[in-house]
């Protein structure tokens, strides 16, 4: 008996994982990850299997309540062009002067990096048990989930957003509801070219201690 059982214990000790291991992976791949500007992102882009890789990984973002408080869109080459013409319609919104120039500009924002997904966040009703707070800290959590398996499969990847976001022309596009907001652009590909990653900020300049009263 005495046998069997460290048999048994031998075994699931050798499939626990190495957390000293696990934890240097896991600190390599999140201060590894790096914001690639979309215009430095060329094909290919993630399979059909690593976009399920990827979009899987939002699924694990924490969600008080199960409300699942956000969604993505992926716009597929055939759908840019329209994307395009929203881009354009909120600079013209904006800007009734803007130039032919200007506004191709920000058509051709929507063509940049082979996968390119619209993150959105519903932030419930007024009232609701999970505050709008709480749903957006979810919906980063679920972003950037996504951001680290793309970099864990290789990818370069970056968040981009801008005065179009709460447009009439994207968000009827998208077919966003009144609770919905557009939150970012996600643009993942493979990295054609990168400028040097900023500096992280010391844990100091943002981590500070309650202290207790006299």
């Amino acid at each position: 008996m005495r046998i069997g059982m460290d048999i048994h214990a031998t075994s699931a000790a050798a499939e626990a994982p190495d957390t000293a291991l696990s934890g240097e992976w896991a600190a390599a791949l999140i201060h590894g990850r790096r914001t690639v500007l979309p215009k430095r992102l060329a094909d290919p882009g993630p399979d059909p299997m690593q976009l399920q890789r990827i979009l899987g990984a939002a699924a694990a973002a924490p969600d008080h309540g199960e409300r699942l408080p956000w969604r993505f869109v992926i716009v597929p080459p055939p759908a840019r062009a329209a994307l395009g013409e929203a881009f354009a319609a909120a600079l013209r919104d904006r800007d009734p002067q803007a130039t032919p120039e200007q506004l191709a500009q920000a058509r051709e924002k929507a063509f940049r990096a082979p996968l390119l997904l619209l993150a959105v966040a519903d932030l419930g009703a007024p009232g609701d048990e999970i505050p709008a707070a709480e749903r957006l800290v979810s919906a980063g959590c679920a972003i950037q989930n996504l951001l680290l398996m793309a970099t864990a499969l290789g990818f370069g990847s970056a968040l981009t957003s801008g005065k179009a976001m709460d447009s009439s022309a994207l968000r009827g596009l998208f077919g966003l509801r009144e609770p919905e907001q557009a939150l970012c652009f996600v643009s993942i590909g493979t990295i054609a070219g990168a400028k040097r990653g900023r500096n992280r900020p010391p844990v100091e300049s943002y981590v500070s201690v309650l202290r207790e009263e006299p």
